[in-house]
């Protein structure tokens, strides 16, 4: 889709939303008790920031990216509201990846550009974390994207970051209980080698 286009699609999406209105990722929010109590963070395709916001709550000076203008003027009021130390900006990830050994936290959601991958990883300083959360082709209902280009295959997050040690790793694929977990969806936690 051409960056306009692709502009002005997730402007109409995030309209009539509100940061306040959002909550941060299950990957985030399930596991916010292992990050660091200070350093830089980045939340990747950020929308409405929830992750971003959970993150500076943290007390991380945190920047959020995302190719929508709407969203990214929504956030920053929220932010200065707040006194939040976060900043949002205009910025696509794809075309401009975070420096190599910048950051201490990435977190991603219900986003999915593979050959970003590797220069998230590069971004990390050691001992930096990725949060990452998105949809799989193993589905149990509906949810998230129909293009197979956006949905991971069976363990295909873990082997997206081979340079990261696995913290956590969740996908339950069809197994059991259908109506209960975490399903459509998996999730990893990743830590890069150092202090």
């Amino acid at each position: 889709m051409p960056e306009q286009l692709t502009h002005v699609h997730w402007n109409a999406r995030y309209r009539d939303r509100r940061p306040d209105d959002e909550r941060p990722a299950d990957v985030l929010a399930w596991h916010a008790h292992l990050l660091p109590r200070s350093g830089q963070a980045l939340d990747v395709a950020a929308g409405m920031a929830a992750n971003a916001i959970c993150l500076a709550g943290h007390g991380m000076e945190t920047e959020a990216w995302d190719v929508s203008d709407v969203a990214v003027a929504a956030v920053n009021r929220f932010a200065r509201e707040r006194r939040l130390p976060l900043t949002a900006r205009i910025r696509d990830v794809a075309a401009r990846p975070p420096a190599p050994a910048s950051l201490d936290v990435i977190t991603v959601s219900r986003f999915l550009h593979r050959p970003l991958c590797t220069a998230l990883s590069a971004a990390l300083r050691p001992g930096g974390l990725i949060f990452y959360q998105t949809f799989t082709r193993m589905k149990v209902n509906d949810s998230g994207p129909s293009n197979p280009d956006f949905l991971l295959d069976d363990g295909e997050l873990l082997r997206l970051f081979p340079e990261l040690d696995p913290v956590i790793y969740r996908e339950e694929r069809d197994l059991g209980d259908l109506s209960s977990g975490l399903r459509d969806q998996a999730m990893l936690v990743a830590k890069k080698a150092g202090s």
